[in-house]
């Protein structure tokens, strides 16, 4: 049996401009590689912080373009059975966008949607580590979605992955925040999302060692501040971005 199901354990960004990309994040987040070639429509260099793998990028495809997806980050979740999980999504109202397909000697994989439209991967590796340590200077930390419909989003992650509510805040006019997790580990958010936000989507957030640092970084290289720095429960300070390609992104600092 797999270990560590319903985790988030990769992170990989589609872009229009997979150089230009490669250039700002590696300037933004320090300590970040991106090892791999460049060409061709298939490439696909990955993500070292340090000595640790934490994703990879690749060119947006262009079946996507059409369906309208812009440049964005997509998170995989580990499941026990990709092919079971992916009738799963199905069945509960979701969407199947691609696969299920085999990466040769890493694992098997497809591209989902929740019933609200909010993307994601199912992935199961051929063979399964330790959880990564998300606080580590240049880890993914947070996972936030957010969704036309929280209760809705709620229930069928948790069918789905097993995830449960730690618990919810009152953000006042933007309603309320639920905390969710697995064992005892909190890994994410469900909010509502704001009127001015087209669809549904996920937001993957980066922690940096010193925020300000890495925002004037960010913003001197094309990134476009969406909202922050703003203080967060925990003692953690959070920002919320736009690459120069339009791929959307949050940095957390403590």
């Amino acid at each position: 049996m797999l270990q560590n199901t319903g985790y988030f354990v990769w992170h990989e960004l589609n872009t229009t401009d997979l150089n230009a990309a490669i250039a700002f994040y590696s300037h933004v987040v320090t300590g970040w590689s991106f090892e791999g070639s460049t060409e061709g429509e298939h490439a696909y260099p990955h993500i070292h912080n340090a000595s640790v793998q934490v994703g990879g990028a690749t060119w947006l495809p262009e079946d996507a373009k059409k369906m309208g997806a812009p440049p964005h980050w997509n998170g995989y979740i580990t499941v026990e059975d990709v092919d079971a999980a992916a009738a799963k999504v199905q069945a509960l109202g979701g969407r199947l966008y691609f696969g299920p397909m085999d990466i040769p000697k890493t694992g098997r994989f497809a591209v989902v949607a929740d019933p609200q439209g909010a993307a994601f991967s199912i992935f199961t590796p051929e063979s399964a580590g330790p959880l990564a340590d998300t606080k580590q200077h240049g880890a993914f930390n947070w996972h936030e979605l957010m969704t036309s419909d929280p209760a809705a989003a709620l229930a069928f992650y948790g069918e789905l992955f097993g995830w449960k509510t730690f618990v919810e805040m009152d953000m006042g006019p933007m309603g309320a925040y639920t905390v969710i997790g697995l064992g005892d580990l909190q890994f994410g958010g469900i909010l509502k999302r704001p009127p001015q936000m087209p669809a549904s989507a996920w937001l993957h957030y980066i922690m940096v060692a010193d925020l300000d640092a890495a925002l004037a970084r960010a913003t001197s290289s094309g990134g476009v501040k969406l909202n922050g720095p703003m203080p967060v429960p925990g003692g953690a300070r959070i920002v919320q971005l736009q690459d120069p390609q339009g791929a959307m992104f949050a940095l957390v600092g403590m």
